[in-house]
């Protein structure tokens, strides 16, 4: 597999529910200037015309920074925009066919709840898990809680890194103290703050205590 430097410490997954294009990308660009290392549109709702176009303008902004951008689900719209990589989740493309039509170079990311998903995901050629959720979310998404030993469990299991993901912000993270996760991933702790850059730097500080006491 290519050699892909990426770094999954502090993993924003935007939400346009409560943005408009012009505020998402505004947030987008103060999340980067507060230090996010990864991010992944998730456009559940759009068509594919949507997705790309808004696809392309976060990519102008991320590329600045030099953060890749990760698109959710939509291999067509990740390839079509030129982005670093593809998420998928159970409901998705399977993680092999993702794949094949990324290419080796491109990131693949996976969701997995268990250590078999994790596994299969990783033979099948995933680059990274997100595991969760670990908290309930406000996102309209169906979520399905994930213990923090579970987690572990799946960093044990797989060389890829993992993230956690579900409803974690700098006041409930301190669950995850222990673990051998590679970062976490948010959706409102940023998306939702007044002041998305100072919140992704205290995110990103708590996360690296969290690591390092690890």
């Amino acid at each position: 597999m290519a050699n892909k430097n990426f770094d999954l410490t502090l993993y924003l997954v935007t939400d346009s529910t409560y943005h408009s294009v012009e505020s998402l990308l505004k947030t987008v660009d103060e999340a980067c200037q507060g230090g996010v290392t990864l991010i992944q549109l998730r456009e559940k709702n759009a068509g594919g015309k949507e997705y790309l176009e808004k696809a392309i303008k976060v990519k102008e902004i991320t590329d600045k920074y030099q953060v890749p951008l990760i698109i959710d689900d939509r291999v067509d719209v990740a390839l079509a925009c030129d982005a670093a990589g593809v998420h998928v989740g159970g409901s998705d493309l399977p993680v092999a066919i993702a794949r094949r039509l990324m290419g080796p170079d491109k990131i693949v990311g996976a969701t997995a709840k268990t250590v078999e998903a994790a596994k299969k995901a990783y033979e099948d050629g995933a680059d990274y898990l997100g595991v969760g959720a670990i908290y309930p979310t406000s996102t309209k998404v169906v979520t399905v809680l994930t213990e923090v030993s579970v987690l572990e469990n799946i960093c044990q299991a797989v060389p890829i890194p993992a993230i956690a993901i579900g409803g974690l912000n700098g006041e409930n993270m301190s669950v995850l103290k222990g673990t051998s996760i590679a970062g976490i991933a948010v959706v409102s702790a940023i998306m939702k703050a007044e002041h998305p850059k100072e919140a992704s730097a205290e995110l990103k500080q708590r996360v690296n205590e969290i690591k390092t006491r690890s």
